[in-house]
């Protein structure tokens, strides 16, 4: 049975990746809807200076930790997680049950080219896979209403959003109700992974929460800032919450 942690003031599911899995399902069984999201460093410091977004992601259904240094801190903090669920991992994983037990998924977000080849990789990984639908992330704002309706006639019993953050949260949350997905999740770069155009960190580098650092590598331009930003600061926030936990345990 799986608990709720408040860490550092954004809640947080205590899921191994089968407890997620399991738990997605029932959604699918018993079609509700479920907004799942992980969280990872960027995510904890952006919500720092947007509170819609931290609104969204805390009332998510499903909240996984994605990458290490959640994990770490959460231990250091005395709320320990068993392990980090990483998105792109949970993500092949539910296509995989898709293909296993008939549902179907549907892929929003990237180019036209990168989500096609995902499709591609997919249906040749799990040649029994049923579709439900596939677009790109590129439309207007004015799109929106009729797109969410486009994916509600398609009957998916999944939805993958290959968008950044904060937009994949706030489209999910808002159209959520008008496509009838049971279980939605945003997958952010994961489409550019499993379509090739970008390379996973090395198994070592994922354990020791060096994932950002294989990142910077391949995206140096565009990945340094983000990381030179967020990281210093999700340190400083560790460590005023451990000042704070130690402070209450004196007095």
């Amino acid at each position: 049975m799986s608990k709720r942690i408040n860490l550092m003031g954004c809640p947080v599911d205590d899921f191994d990746m089968q407890g997620t899995v399991l738990e997605a399902e029932k959604y699918i069984l018993n079609r509700r809807q479920c907004q799942h999201v992980v969280v990872n460093v960027a995510k904890y410091v952006a919500m720092q200076n947007d509170p819609e977004l931290k609104k969204i992601i805390s009332s998510c259904d499903i909240i996984n930790a994605d990458g290490m240094p959640l994990v770490w801190a959460s231990r250091l903090l005395g709320t320990p997680l068993p392990c980090r669920v990483a998105g792109v991992d949970l993500f092949q994983e539910l296509v995989g049950v898709c293909a296993a037990k008939g549902y179907k998924p549907y892929f929003f977000g990237a180019r036209e080219w990168v989500v096609e080849k995902m499709v591609d990789e997919f249906k040749k990984r799990h040649p029994g896979l049923n579709v439900a639908g596939f677009r790109n992330g590129y439309f207007d704002k004015s799109e929106e209403g009729q797109i969410a309706e486009d994916i509600q006639k398609s009957g998916a019993d999944m939805m993958f959003v290959g968008f950044s953050s904060p937009m994949k949260e706030n489209f999910l949350n808002r159209w959520m109700p008008v496509m009838q997905v049971p279980f939605c999740m945003g997958v952010g770069g994961s489409f550019d992974i499993i379509a090739g155009k970008t390379l996973r960190a090395p198994v070592w580098m994922q354990e020791m929460g060096m994932e950002w650092f294989y990142r910077i590598l391949q995206e140096p331009a565009r990945m340094w800032k983000r990381y030179a930003k967020t990281n210093p600061v999700f340190i400083w926030m560790v460590l005023r919450e451990l000042v704070k936990k130690n402070m209450q345990t004196t007095k």
